[in-house]
């Protein structure tokens, strides 16, 4: 397998971790256009946190880290899409394509929203792309580089993995005042369930019980796996801190 592509990028407020199972709806047709090149080429996506600071052609860029999306499944009612994805590689991103068009809210766009305020659709959209265009995609694109992964989490961190799931899951207990015997048995289950030898047991963790994005995408970020478990850690411990 290559460790670098090109990727169309579905740019959110969201962070996707490997082995994380997220649902989508798909409305805008930027996302439209890239939703039936992937599903008709059978291409992965990329899922990155948005950037406001660093836009391209106007549009929130991407954030340097992301993970590769695979679809899992794909329904379509009436001009929405819902799709539902999960997590696999992480990426850095190499060199950001922009998209051909930039956002309605830009002066150049204005002419193509209706009274009703409807988002026009993709052909229209195509259409209005100027001749000298080097490309007619709407949404961002990258060219990536996967990051290595491991074969293994290793008994070491599965022990620490299931420490931290163990002591988060413990406390919502103790909030929910759920009877100790009853606790303990759904702990110890849930933990056992979630963690084993599989390499993104770490990214599992962390979609479970960090919340902010910012956090999530600091793990996301680590350079290897030893790393991200110490970032959990790290953002686990602020959070505790900050109630």
């Amino acid at each position: 397998m290559t460790d670098q592509a090109a990727l169309p990028l579905f740019v959110l407020p969201m962070v996707l971790m490997p082995g994380e199972v997220q649902e989508l709806r798909v409305f805008e047709p930027r996302y439209r256009q890239m939703l039936d090149d992937c599903v008709l080429d059978g291409r992965n996506f990329g899922l990155v946190l948005n950037d406001p600071f660093e836009p391209t052609n106007h549009w929130d860029g991407p954030r340097t880290y992301g993970c590769e999306a695979e679809i899992l499944e794909h329904d379509t009612k009436g001009s929405n899409h819902f799709i539902s994805i999960v997590g696999r590689r992480r990426f850095t991103i190499e060199r950001v394509i922009e998209p051909a068009l930039p956002p309605f809210e830009h002066p150049t766009m204005q002419p193509l929203i209706p009274h009703d305020g409807m988002f026009p659709d993709v052909q229209t959209l195509l259409d209005h792309i100027p001749e000298e265009a080097e490309h007619h995609k709407l949404y961002i694109s990258a060219d990536v580089r996967f990051q290595p992964t491991i074969e293994a989490t290793t008994e070491q961190h599965q022990l620490m993995l299931k420490d931290v799931l163990n002591g988060v899951l413990n406390r919502i207990g103790a909030v929910l005042r759920i009877d100790e015997q009853i606790l303990d048995s759904w702990v110890a289950e849930r933990v056992d369930h979630v963690i084993d030898e599989d390499p993104n047991s770490v990214y599992t963790v962390t979609a479970l019980v960090l919340n902010g994005l910012e956090s999530k995408q600091q793990v996301l970020s680590s350079a290897d796996e030893e790393e991200a478990l110490a970032e959990l850690m790290h953002q686990l411990s602020a959070s505790y801190e900050e109630e």
